[in-house]
């Protein structure tokens, strides 16, 4: 799984489509199974996949100190080598997951 996200994330456009495809299939069920509204389920969506992206942007992160590959002219403890597309997908993936099971429990907590 994680050689194939690294494959999906060598270009720009299939992290894209990857990202534009699985949330909004993530939406779709929400929508359909769980009957939400479509703007809800952008809604929570979006509040989902911003707090879960800042969890998982620490991942694998080494500092350039730490690659010994530091840029002059930058800060040493910034990030080497960041991979911001697959974490992109990474946190597509988790919180698409997430919202199906927060709108799952909606109706159990009389939502």
């Amino acid at each position: 799984m994680i050689s194939f996200v690294k494959t999906l994330a060598g270009s720009l456009w299939s992290t894209i489509t990857v990202i534009v495809v699985v949330s909004g299939i993530a939406v779709a069920i929400a929508v359909n199974v769980f009957s939400l509204r479509v703007s809800g389920g952008l809604a929570l969506y979006f509040v989902i996949w911003w707090i879960l992206l800042f969890a998982v942007l620490p991942f694998g992160i080494r500092s350039q100190v730490e690659s010994g590959e530091v840029v002059r002219g930058s800060e040493p403890g910034a990030p080497a080598l960041p991979a911001l597309r697959e974490k992109a997908i990474w946190t597509t993936l988790v919180a698409s997951i997430v919202l199906v099971v927060v709108a799952a429990v909606f109706p159990l907590a009389g939502l």
